[in-house]
């Protein structure tokens, strides 16, 4: 089976459709899949719900397909640092549907697993609760949360295999690892492709078996807040 791909349009061509379900790893800018969001706003398909912690920056990640309109709804945990994102929910052009993180996690990590939903403390009480079945075990309530099962997966990994094995790399396996395992088809972009065992497997965060699509590529790994000090005089 062919996994690997020339460029992110090739690796999405007969995968994209209007209206459907994307699962997107990173959390900010950190690891998130850049090359493969481009080829998702050239391409032109329409209302997209992403799961996605956030939707990057104005002109960056997720951000890049709200000012073209493509994007219907978010399932996030956060709103901040995107202008056009907090916009569009004020004004009630875009669907928003809150996730507590560790919840949006676990809801992805459900979804791979092939769990329907499970049970949770976090949001009892809250906004979140709003309209979901409230179950009580030993003096406790807990709402019940579904698994999100995507149409797709978009994920950036620091080395694959030509099977598809995955290595991230630190605080960029964030998302990137529930949001694969959540997608009937899963789209990978990754900086090195290195022969099929070559890599360690106690080093392996991934297996192949959720991978479909593999591409590599350069990227620019852009920092939303670049924060420094001045330097010390010698």
């Amino acid at each position: 089976m062919k996994k690997v791909y020339a460029n992110a349009a090739e690796a999405l061509d007969g995968v994209l459709k209007d209206g459907m379900l994307i699962a997107a790893g990173g959390f900010g800018l950190c690891g998130i899949p850049e090359l493969l969001l481009e080829a998702i706003k050239q391409s032109g398909v329409k209302d997209l719900t992403f799961a996605s912690n956030n939707a990057g920056v104005d002109d960056f990640g997720i951000g890049i397909l709200l000012q073209t309109r493509q994007v219907k709804k978010m399932i996030s945990s956060y709103v901040g640092e995107n202008a056009e994102f907090m916009r569009q929910y004020l004004s009630g052009e875009l669907e928003l549907e809150f996730n507590p993180q560790g919840t949006l996690a676990e809801r992805m990590r459900a979804g791979g697993a092939g769990i329907p939903g499970f049970y949770t403390k976090t949001g009892v009480g809250t906004v979140i609760a709003e309209g979901k079945e409230v179950k009580n075990w030993n003096g406790q309530d807990y709402i019940l949360e579904e698994g999100i099962f995507a149409d797709l997966s978009i994920v950036k990994a620091w080395k694959a295999d030509e099977t598809g094995n995955l290595i991230f790399r630190k605080t960029a396996r964030n998302f990137n690892h529930p949001a694969a395992t959540c997608g009937k088809i899963c789209v990978v972009e990754v900086e090195e492709i290195v022969p099929t065992g070559s890599l360690d497997p106690d080093s392996i965060h991934l297996p192949g078996i959720y991978v479909h699509r593999i591409i590599q590529g350069q990227h620019e790994k852009r920092i939303e807040q670049r924060t420094t000090r001045k330097r010390e005089e010698a």
